[in-house]
């Protein structure tokens, strides 16, 4: 791989680079695998592209690849950028009261920074940082908020937003980190030009709201509803609003226009499937059953040959199409060979 040789004397400058500002082997590592001897490796971390640069916390592979310029410079900053304190701390609880409500915060209130609940809190900060705003306080500053021992609290977005408190053990990671990252990355994310990318790289069919960016109500009802009906399904879709003027070229898929929205559709990566009509979002169970057919194939069986013989009333033919569905509008994010980026949409708009 050509971009692969350009990129190796460029990583190892890097690795030289760290290495002497930090000596100590547990700080930093840098590593290299040869995805033609090692494809185990690369198909368990979903690598199907090169070069890649990922980053690993304490064992744990981060979401965001490395996407910075490819210098040594540029790769340094980054590695420097990791190693600064993804957590402020307070020096005062009025500091709490002056916290940018648009944000996520999780704060937490410990009696010593030298201890078991602080180094748990810090190891998910260090992973979820981007998601969220860490903060803490410690002794006397924080002993208000300790009526109960160390205390982890998250203020979601809004002013009047109610706190939640975290009520299972400090020292064990696994139970603050899915409380944590549950609190930090909502259910219902922001598709962008900039993230795109980044959300097929995960490897899951986007159910999407396609929206006007004013109309908050509509987007209001659609996390509802994903809440609601599709909790359990979470894992296996992804759920993702767009806005309508941005991604007038997916719409271009399903044969829709800003005109249309809201609309709400499925990308398989493969086809893309509509969801016949907005006003049925809030009838029971109809939400789910439009991802469940997904799962099933039954969308992409009908696309092709017209309703399922056990959905057609007595009598009546069954249809056949003898088309394809539309074609997925982020399939050229999806991993392969012969990649292009959502940019080059962009620019054709």
């Amino acid at each position: 791989c050509r971009f692969s040789q350009m990129l190796h004397p460029i990583f190892e400058e890097a690795s030289n680079v760290i290495k002497e500002e930090y000596p100590d082997k547990n700080q930093v590592v840098f590593a290299r695998v040869d995805c033609d001897q090692h494809s185990d490796i690369a198909q368990r971390y979903r690598i199907s592209k090169y070069p890649t640069l990922k980053l690993f916390r304490n064992g744990m592979m981060m979401k965001r690849e490395y996407r910075g310029q490819r210098s040594v410079t540029a790769i340094a900053d980054y590695i420097r950028q990791q190693k600064s304190n993804p957590i402020r701390e307070v020096q005062d609880l009025e500091e709490i009261s002056s916290l940018d409500r648009s944000r996520r915060n999780i704060i937490g209130y410990f009696e010593q920074k030298d201890s078991d609940n602080y180094r748990t809190f810090e190891r998910v900060a260090n992973i979820l940082h981007d998601d969220c705003v860490f903060l803490s306080a410690f002794g006397a500053i924080s002993k208000a908020e300790r009526f109960s021992g160390d205390n982890v609290i998250y203020k979601p977005p809004g002013e009047n937003a109610p706190d939640m408190v975290y009520l299972g053990s400090l020292t064990n990671f696994d139970l603050i980190y899915a409380w944590t990252q549950d609190k930090c990355v909502p259910l219902v994310r922001e598709i962008t030009f900039e993230n795109g990318e980044e959300l097929t790289e995960e490897g899951l069919p986007f159910l999407i709201l396609f929206h006007m960016k004013d109309d908050l109500e509509s987007l209001e009802k659609f996390q509802q509803e994903v809440a609601r009906q599709l909790i359990s399904e979470k894992g296996t879709i992804n759920f993702l609003h767009a806005d309508c003027d941005k991604f007038r070229h997916p719409l271009l898929h399903i044969q829709k226009t800003p005109a249309d929205c809201p609309v709400i559709a499925i990308d398989s990566f493969r086809h893309m499937y509509v969801f016949p009509d907005f006003s049925d979002l809030s009838v029971p169970g109809k939400l789910k059953q439009f991802v469940l057919d997904l799962h099933s194939g039954k969308l992409h069986r009908e696309f092709h040959h017209g309703p399922d013989p056990t959905d057609v009333a007595p009598g009546q033919p069954i249809q056949d199409l003898a088309s394809s569905p539309p074609e997925s509008s982020f399939q050229k994010l999806a991993p392969s060979e012969h990649r292009y980026t959502l940019l080059r949409e962009k620019d054709e708009l």
